[in-house]
């Protein structure tokens, strides 16, 4: 019997400690403000963050069917399709900022990271498809992330155009550079960044661009469509996705290093983007 009886009190004691233990914890809690901020604020990040990824899936969703669907039924409505990219890709962007009302200078580095990209492409205009413009709105993405990258790349699409064109295919380019951008934040989520990694991803998201272009002018311009007249189309724009391939990556290899150091340097200083 006595041997059967010992066990008991060591198991009440510990359940007594961990009581008291969970007593004590939940105590400190009340206690320390500071400690019921940090949990407050974590779940609010948590919630953010869940509302960030659900809206992000649902764009890359939206975006591309509300393109198909104005290249089907006209090309007179790239104007308003243009200004409603716009007003969807910021959605995203607030988001960020959980609580807080973004910052002037906030929104001022994206202004001046699109404005670069814009006027890059119109700089270069006089070279097909030689442009600065993907490898800005790539660098913009890594330094201040993935929504920030969609909208450096949307706005420097219909702001280049300005001068050199709006037209139904302005929203088509919106997208492209966005989701540009876009990827290249993901990527540097993932802890690439590289100058390498980002002269791949440079290399491929410029034919990746073509690509897109490509399905605006053959679901917009081409009847029938025939495996042919696609075929064709792909065939003619190589020489010009290649030249845009190859420039983004000449511009990641002479800009990313030092625009990088100097906006990450702008980042911390200022307390941006975070």
């Amino acid at each position: 019997m006595s041997d059967e009886s010992e066990p008991l009190t060591p198991r009440a004691s510990t359940n007594i400690d961990v009581s008291a233990g969970l007593k004590s914890i939940d105590t400190n809690i009340k206690k320390n403000p500071h400690t019921q901020e940090s949990m407050i604020n974590t779940s609010r990040k948590t919630e953010t963050n869940t509302r960030l990824k659900l809206v992000r899936k649902g764009l890359v969703v939206l975006i591309p069917v509300l393109l198909i669907i104005s290249a089907l039924v006209g090309n007179g409505n790239y104007g308003l399709l243009s200004v409603l990219l716009i007003i969807v890709t910021t959605v995203p962007f607030f988001l960020r900022f959980e609580r807080r009302k973004p910052q002037a200078r906030e929104l001022v580095i994206i202004a001046v990271m699109a404005t670069l990209a814009a006027l890059g492409r119109v700089v270069f205009a006089p070279v097909p498809d030689f442009k600065p413009t993907s490898a800005i709105v790539i660098i913009a993405a890594v330094a201040f992330g993935p929504e920030a990258g969609f909208l450096t790349g949307a706005v420097a699409a219909v702001a280049s155009n300005l001068f050199l064109g709006q037209g139904p295919w302005t929203p088509w380019q919106m997208f492209c550079w966005g989701m540009i951008g876009f990827g290249a934040g993901m990527l540097s989520k993932g802890g690439s960044k590289s100058v390498l990694v980002l002269s791949i991803y440079g290399f491929l998201t410029g034919f990746a661009f073509g690509w897109v272009m490509n399905i605006w002018f053959i679901v917009a311009f081409v009847q029938p469509i025939t495996w042919a007249a696609v075929a064709a189309a792909y065939i003619s724009s190589f020489w010009l996705d290649f030249t845009n391939a190859l420039s983004t990556v000449l511009f990641i290899l002479l800009l990313a290093k030092p625009w990088l150091k100097k906006l990450n340097r702008i980042k911390v200083k200022y307390g941006l983007l975070e």
